[in-house]
């Protein structure tokens, strides 16, 4: 054994622990902190969000209220059904409705009928079979509670019922017309319904 070269060598060094550099834990002290925070951040910020997305959504619909009123109304447009108030039957071969004795529906004034009043316009078909079995029948109407002259038929066909009216009874928004015939076909086996005339067009119109 050589003591001189055992005696000049150093001696071992013991292994060090690992100490994370000063940097990286402020980092993850900053990290542990601040993450729970920045998620609250996020929370409270993505909450108005979603609020002012729902408020706006309802107030779109708010806004945008019931559908305008027309002037005509045809029978076989479903949208129609809005303003037909009572009296009416479903809509068949997309064209026309069967009327009850009484039926009723809103209209709008046309444009410029409070200065020159308007024309009640009712374009129907009285059936053969309603004839047939009541022999005449009568049609009346009224607008705004207002009566209107009667009119009647004996024979079956296409007919128009039409009236004037003043410029006095074209106020607010719409007008109610409601209609009244002076019999109907009552309910039977084959039909359960009170059947009137086939209506396939109503509306005002400017004089």
């Amino acid at each position: 054994m050589n003591l001189s070269r055992e005696a000049g060598r150093a001696p071992a060094r013991e292994p060090r622990p690992h100490v994370a550099p000063e940097w990286m834990g402020k980092l993850k002290h900053t990290l542990q902190h601040t993450a729970p925070l920045a998620l609250l951040l996020a929370v409270i910020w993505i909450s108005p969000a979603c609020k002012h997305r729902k408020v706006a959504e309802r107030q779109t619909v708010e806004e945008s209220g019931p559908p305008t009123l027309s002037s005509t109304v045809h029978m076989g447009d479903p949208r129609a059904a809005t303003q037909l108030v009572a009296g009416f039957h479903d809509i068949e071969a997309n064209a026309w409705r069967w009327s009850m004795r009484q039926f009723s529906v809103y209209l709008r004034p046309p444009l410029g009928s409070r200065t020159k009043g308007a024309v009640l316009v009712l374009s129907f078909t009285v059936p053969p079979v309603v004839i047939e079995t009541e022999k005449s029948i009568s049609l009346s109407a009224s607008v705004n509670g207002n009566k209107l002259p009667p009119e009647t038929w004996s024979k079956p066909g296409n007919y128009v019922y039409q009236r004037d009216l003043p410029p006095e009874l074209m106020t607010g928004d719409g007008v109610r017309v409601d209609f009244e015939l002076d019999k109907a076909m009552p309910p039977n086996e084959k039909d359960g319904r009170e059947l009137g005339v086939v209506v396939s067009k109503v509306g005002l119109e400017l004089k």
